[in-house]
C-alpha cells in the first residue's frame, strides 16, 4: 500500500488525492497499471506532473480496461498531450471496441501530430474579433469574452486553450484600451417584461393542450426526442456503459441494422394476468412515446409464459387501454409465438455448457442465499436427455428445472430458465408442459424482434447483466436495456394480488371500480386519456422512482376537461321552487353555452317553467355572514335566465324540514345586482350520481409503520356516496357511456356503463377545484 502511495505521488498526485484513490480498488489498479506502462517507455524519472494528470484522468474515465495499455502508451509517447486530445481518444476507443485499432484513424481523430502555430492563433482571434467588433465597441468589457474564445477554439480545435485566452486578452486590450470606471461597474440586469394575467392564462391553456405539463415546460414527446434521452443510437449498442462486447458483436449489429434499417424499435411487454394501472401508463407512454417521438415502431408483446394466471379478458383489456391512451402497436406479438425457438435455444445453451437440469425444490431456491446446486456440473449429455424428458412430461411439477450458469447483479445464483407446469396454455393448449421464465424469455424475445431499446423500470436493473449474458452466451443480437423510474401514487394500491383481495372482500366491485387506479377504473371514472398522458409528461422522464399525490393527476384531468367537457346543470340534493308570478303553464327556452369562455363552441336549450329545482345548500333561512346565496332577505340570480328571484314563502314538512320555496322573479335588468347566481333545473331527468373519495385513509396503506393492521384495515368507509334522487337538465338525454360533462358549480362527471335508457348514472370524475370549498 505504501509503495503504491509513493508511486501515485511520484507522478504529481497530492498525498490526499493519492489516499482517496487507494480507497477505490478498481481506479487504484487501473492507475497503477497505467503508470507502470508509462514508466516502461520513459523510465521512473522521465515522467512529469502533466503526464501524471493525464494518466489519472484516463484511468478514472476509461470504461473498457483492455484499452488502458494502448492509451497509457500514447500518453507516455507524448502523442496525447492535452485533456482535449484525451477526451477524443476515449471517445474513439469507445466507438471502436474491436481489435485492431486503426492507428492512422486514431491519430487523426485525436489531433496527434497537429501543430498550431502562434500565428494561426493570432489570425483566428483577429477574425473572431473583427466579426464582433461593432458589438465589442458598444459593450466594451461587458461583452461576453467567452464567446470570442469559443469561436476561436472551434476554428482551431487542437489549439491550447490558455494560448487562445492570452491572445484574446491582448487583442481586446489593443482594441478597447485599458478598463475605465464605467467598464468596472456591474452590468445592469435586463428587466423582465411584465406578463398580463390573460397572457398567463393563454399560455397555460396552450401548455395543457400540447401536453407540456412538466416543470421544464417540455411535452413528453420533446423529452423523449433526440439527444436529451442520452440513449444510444441504433447500431451503436457497444457505446453504452456496461454493454458486453464479444468477437461476434459487430457482425450481429451489422445484421441487425440491415433488418431494422436503423429504425428505433421498442416494446411494451405486459403479463396478461391483470389489468393495467397508472404505473403502466408511464411505461406505455415511455415505450410507445419514445418510438413515436423518434419515428420508430413499438410492439405490444404479451409475456404469456405463466398459463396458470392468464385470461383472455386481460389480453383484450390491455390492448384496449394501449389504444385508449392513443397508441397503435406496430404489431401484437406473444412470447408464446416463440415457444419452439426458445426451446431450441435452451437446448443450444445446454450444449454450450451454460445450463443444466436441476432437482432442487422451489423452497430451496428462494432468497439470495440458496445453497449451490449439487447438479451444477452434471454432464451436458445428461442434461440434454433430462430436459427432453421434462418436455415430454416425464417429471412431476417442481421435480426438475432448467437453470442457467450465471450470477445475477443482486447476487442470485443460477436463475431458472424453464419450469414444469401441467396447465393448458390459452394459445398453445396442451402442446407444452414446460414454460420459460421471465429471466430467460424476455431478452431472447427482444433479440428475436430486433428491439433496439429495451426500456423497463428500475427494479429490473438487477437483471441487466443476465440479459446481456444470455444473448451473448447464445451468440445472438443483444439489445440495450435502459431503466427508468417507476411511477407510484399515494392513497392507493396497484398490486394485482391486493386488488383481487379488495374485489373478493367486496370493498370494490371489480377491477374497473372508479376508486381504483387501474386504467379501466380511471376511464370509467371519466379521466380523459390525454390527461393521463399529460400527467406522465408532468412527472417527467426520470430514472428515479417517483411517488406522486393523486391531486397532481386530478389537476391534469381538470385542465383537459375544462376545455372538452360541455356544461350542463344538475342538482344533487333538490329543493323545489315555485315561481308564483309566472303563469302555471308558462314555459320558455333558455340557451346555455356549452363552454361559457368560448360561446362560439355551441350551446344547448333547456326548458324554464314556473317550477324549478335548486340545491338545498343554495338556500338558508338565516342570512349568515359571508353567505351570498338565497335567503328570505337576500335575492339571488338564476344562471342563464336573466331573472332574479326573491323568497315569498318557506314551506316545511311536519318535521320542520324545508321542502319547497315560493318565490317571485323579476328581470335582472331592473333588479339590484344579486350577490350570487345559482344553477337550477326545470323538467329535469332523474339520475343517480356517485361521488368518490380516496379509497384509503393513509398515504401509504401498504406501509406497516403507517398502517400496522394491513391495507384492508385502512379502507375509507366514506369512499363512495351514492345519490339516487339527483336531477339533471334534459340536455344530457342522448349521452353515451363515458361522455363527460361539467355540471355547473358542482364538478366534472362521466356517464357510467351501468346507465340504462330509463336511468342515467353519473360518476364524479373530479371536483371543480382541488379544494372545493363552497359549492
Amino acid at each position: 500500500m505504501a509503495d503504491t502511495l509513493t508511486l501515485f505521488t511520484s507522478v504529481g498526485l497530492s498525498e490526499q488525492k493519492a489516499k482517496e484513490t487507494l480507497k477505490n480498488e478498481a481506479l487504484s489498479s487501473a492507475l497503477k497499471d497505467a503508470i507502470v506502462q508509462a514508466q516502461n517507455v520513459h523510465g521512473v524519472s522521465g515522467m512529469d506532473k502533466a503526464m501524471g494528470t493525464l494518466l489519472y484522468s484516463m484511468a478514472s474515465r476509461l470504461k473498457d480496461t483492455k484499452r488502458l495499455s494502448f492509451l497509457a502508451d500514447s500518453i507516455a509517447q507524448r502523442k496525447i498531450c492535452t485533456e482535449l486530445q484525451l477526451t477524443a481518444a476515449l471517445d474513439f476507443v469507445k466507438s471502436h471496441p474491436q481489435d485492431p485499432i486503426n492507428q492512422k484513424e486514431f491519430e487523426e481523430a485525436c489531433g496527434i501530430g497537429v501543430i498550431i502555430t502562434p500565428e494561426q492563433i493570432e489570425d483566428a482571434v483577429e477574425s473572431v474579433i473583427k466579426k464582433h467588433k461593432e458589438q465589442l465597441l458598444k459593450e466594451r468589457y461587458h461583452f461576453n469574452m467567452g464567446l470570442l474564445m469559443g469561436e476561436a477554439r472551434t476554428a482551431l480545435k487542437w489549439a491550447d486553450g490558455k494560448a487562445i485566452k492570452n491572445e484574446v486578452d491582448i487583442q481586446v486590450l489593443h482594441l478597447l484600451g485599458t478598463k475605465t470606471e464605467a467598464d468596472l461597474e456591474k452590468k445592469p440586469k435586463a428587466q423582465k417584461a411584465k406578463v398580463t394575467e390573460n397572457e398567463v392564462k393563454e399560455k397555460k391553456e396552450e401548455v395543457a393542450m400540447n401536453g407540456d405539463m412538466n416543470t421544464e415546460g417540455k411535452s413528453l414527446m420533446e423529452q423523449l426526442r433526440g439527444e436529451a434521452m442520452k440513449f444510444h443510437k441504433t447500431g451503436e449498442n457497444y457505446k453504452t456503459e456496461g454493454y458486453v462486447v464479444t468477437p461476434n458483436t459487430m457482425d450481429l449489429l451489422k445484421k441487425h441494422l440491415e433488418i431494422t434499417g436503423g429504425q428505433i424499435r421498442t416494446r411494451f411487454p405486459p403479463e396478461p394476468n391483470g389489468i393495467l394501472h397508472i404505473g403502466h401508463a408511464k411505461a406505455i407512454n415511455f415505450n410507445f412515446g419514445y418510438a413515436k417521438a423518434n419515428n420508430g415502431i413499438c410492439f405490444l408483446r404479451y409475456d404469456d409464459t405463466n398459463p396458470e394466471k392468464e385470461e383472455e379478458k386481460y389480453f383484450t383489456a390491455i390492448k384496449n387501454m394501449v389504444e385508449w391512451l392513443g397508441y397503435k402497436p406496430y404489431a401484437v406479438t406473444h412470447a408464446s409465438d416463440n415457444f419452439q425457438q426458445l426451446y431450441d435455444l435452451a437446448v443450444d445453451l445446454i450444449r454450450r455448457g451454460h445450463a443444466y437440469v436441476c432437482h432442487q425444490k422451489g423452497e430451496e431456491l428462494k432468497g439470495h442465499n440458496a445453497p449451490p446446486s449439487p447438479w451444477r456440473d452434471r454432464p451436458i449429455e445428461e442434461s440434454l436427455v433430462l430436459f427432453e424428458r421434462m418436455k415430454k412430461g416425464m417429471f412431476a411439477e417442481g421435480e426438475a428445472t432448467l437453470r442457467m450458469k450465471m450470477v445475477m447483479e443482486d447476487g442470485k445464483m443460477d436463475p431458472v430458465a424453464y419450469r414444469i407446469k401441467y396447465t393448458p396454455h390459452h394459445r398453445t393448449g396442451d402442446e407444452w408442459c414446460i414454460y420459460p421464465t421471465y429471466d430467460y424469455t424476455h431478452c431472447l424475445c427482444d433479440s428475436i424482434e430486433n428491439i433496439t431499446h429495451s426500456l423497463c423500470t428500475k427494479e429490473f436493473q438487477a437483471r441487466r447483466s443476465s440479459y446481456y449474458w444470455l444473448c451473448n452466451a447464445l451468440d445472438l443480437y443483444c439489445p440495450v436495456q435502459w431503466e427508468y423510474g417507476r411511477l407510484n401514487l399515494t392513497y392507493t394500491v396497484v398490486s394485482k394480488r391486493k386488488i383481487v383481495k379488495l374485489v373478493d372482500t367486496g370493498v370494490v366491485r371489480d377491477w374497473d371500480d372508479p376508486r381504483l387506479f387501474t386504467l379501466t377504473a380511471l376511464r370509467r371514472r371519466g379521466f380523459p386519456p390525454e390527461a393521463i398522458n399529460n400527467f406522465c409528461a408532468r412527472v417527467g422522464v426520470t430514472v428515479s422512482q417517483t411517488t406522486t399525490e393523486p391531486h397532481l393527476l386530478e389537476a391534469c384531468v381538470r385542465d383537459v376537461l375544462n376545455d372538452t367537457a360541455p356544461r350542463a346543470m344538475a342538482v344533487l340534493e333538490p329543493l323545489k321552487v315555485t315561481i308564483t308570478n309566472l303563469p302555471e303553464n308558462s314555459k320558455s327556452d333558455v340557451s346555455v353555452p356549452d363552454f361559457p369562455a368560448n360561446e362560439a363552441k355551441g350551446s344547448h336549450i333547456v326548458p324554464f317553467t314556473c317550477t324549478i329545482f335548486i340545491e338545498q345548500s343554495d338556500f338558508r333561512e338565516v342570512t349568515d355572514k359571508g353567505y351570498k346565496r338565497l335567503t328570505p332577505e337576500q335575492p339571488v340570480g338564476l344562471r342563464h335566465t336573466g331573472y332574479v328571484i326573491s323568497v315569498q314563502k318557506v314551506i316545511k314538512d311536519p318535521q320542520g324540514k324545508v321542502v319547497e320555496l315560493e318565490v317571485s322573479c323579476c328581470s335582472s335588468d331592473t333588479a339590484e345586482k344579486p350577490k350570487a347566481f345559482i344553477h337550477w333545473v326545470s323538467e329535469p331527468l332523474l339520475c343517480e350520481v356517485r361521488l368518490y373519495e380516496r379509497l384509503f385513509l393513509h398515504k401509504h396503506p401498504e406501509d406497516p409503520s403507517e398502517v400496522p393492521n394491513g391495507f384492508l384495515s385502512d379502507v375509507n368507509p366514506n369512499s363512495l356516496h351514492m345519490i339516487r334522487g339527483a336531477l339533471v337538465d334534459s340536455s344530457v338525454k342522448g349521452a353515451k357511456v363515458f361522455d363527460k360533462f361539467q355540471f355547473e358549480r358542482v364538478g366534472y362527471f362521466s356517464l357510467d356503463p351501468d346507465s340504462t335508457a330509463d336511468k342515467l348514472i353519473f360518476n364524479r370524475t373530479v371536483t371543480l377545484k382541488e379544494d372545493p370549498g363552497k359549492i
